[in-house]
């Protein structure tokens, strides 16, 4: 049974109340760029006139209401419905379209593929049932559900799925695009501050579509560029109960382990969350998902692997270890 608040993160596991994932902000009317500036600005547009409107149609329905016993023609009240029930509402949509097309949708979309874009950066992300693997092209590092960006950079994230539709979704910095199979889609996202942005699917994908969170770390140049190259490296150590127990399942660079279905672990210890935002990085936290995914993520295609305790906590530190 689960209780979660907001899209992140009470759960209650067991009998016990556990605080699951990092956090849960994540709010698109606290934009932090100017392409979701323009969609917030829209939505407010969007809830005046909703405002205004449902406001004339009470004044209407107060004034018909008064003037029901009143005996006269119809002109008076065919001016109404023709000025407020056709002509306003086709007014107002068609000057929401215009905003929306000329000042939103072209502000929120990236570049075209072969526009000039001096200092702007790629990402690839990969949508997975469920979590996300991010790739930096020109570079070995991977990693996965955690983007790290620099400040103030255009950054044209190209997204598509390896299996369902999932949709791409950080709401204080852009607006949502959806993942297809065989299909590359673009969005921007820029970062007006150093922080840290909540994304999360919004394209419903199975079981822990709910599940399936992300962070985008928005850091200085110099905290990026250093980032990147720790993350290029290879692992210093080996395990050879991992290699046997979860290497056909998951990769760490430099190590006999190379699987893909499941995230790339050479850098994990150094994340904040695991499974997606389902639970915070720490010891206990890891040593309870080693011991029995299922738990915390149904439906996952991680399984129990029915380890004894001592390779459990040999597992855990070798992963933890990993930074």
């Amino acid at each position: 049974m689960r209780f979660r608040r907001g899209i992140g993160c009470l759960t209650l596991i067991g009998g016990a109340l556990a605080l699951s994932g990092c956090g849960s902000k994540q709010d698109s009317l606290r934009p932090e760029s100017s392409s979701a500036h323009g969609i917030a600005t829209l939505w407010w547009i969007m809830l005046g006139a909703s405002v205004f409107g449902l406001g004339l149609i009470a004044a209407i329905l107060a004034a018909s209401w008064f003037r029901r016993e009143r005996i006269g023609g119809d002109r008076p009240a065919m001016a109404v419905i023709l000025g407020l029930g056709i002509v306003t509402p086709i007014l107002v949509i068609a000057a929401l379209f215009l905003y929306s097309d000329i000042f939103l949708i072209r502000g929120t979309s990236p570049p075209a593929a072969n526009a000039a874009t001096g200092g702007t950066m790629t990402v690839r992300v990969i949508g997975h049932q469920y979590w996300w693997e991010i790739r930096y092209p020109g570079s070995r590092a991977v990693t996965a559900n955690e983007i790290h960006i620099p400040v103030r950079t255009h950054v044209i994230v190209l997204v598509h799925t390896d299996d369902v539709i999932h949709s791409f979704w950080v709401p204080q910095l852009n607006r949502k695009i959806d993942m297809e199979p065989e299909q590359v889609n673009r969005v921007e996202l820029f970062a007006d501050k150093v922080g840290r942005y909540r994304g999360q699917c919004s394209e419903y994908c199975g079981l822990q579509h709910a599940h399936m969170g992300f962070y985008v770390f928005a850091d200085t140049p110099k905290a990026f560029a250093k980032w990147l190259r720790q993350n290029a490296k290879p692992a210093t150590q080996t395990s050879a109960l991992f290699d046997t127990k979860c290497g056909s399942c998951h990769a760490i660079r430099g190590t006999r382990s190379s699987g893909t279905a499941g995230p790339d672990l050479t850098h994990v210890g150094s994340r904040q969350s695991l499974a997606a935002l389902t639970l915070p990085n720490t010891t206990e936290r890891m040593r309870e998902w080693i011991r029995d995914p299922q738990r915390f993520k149904p439906g996952a295609l991680m399984p129990a692997l029915r380890l004894t305790n001592a390779q459990v906590n040999k597992l855990t530190a070798y992963l933890e270890a990993q930074k």
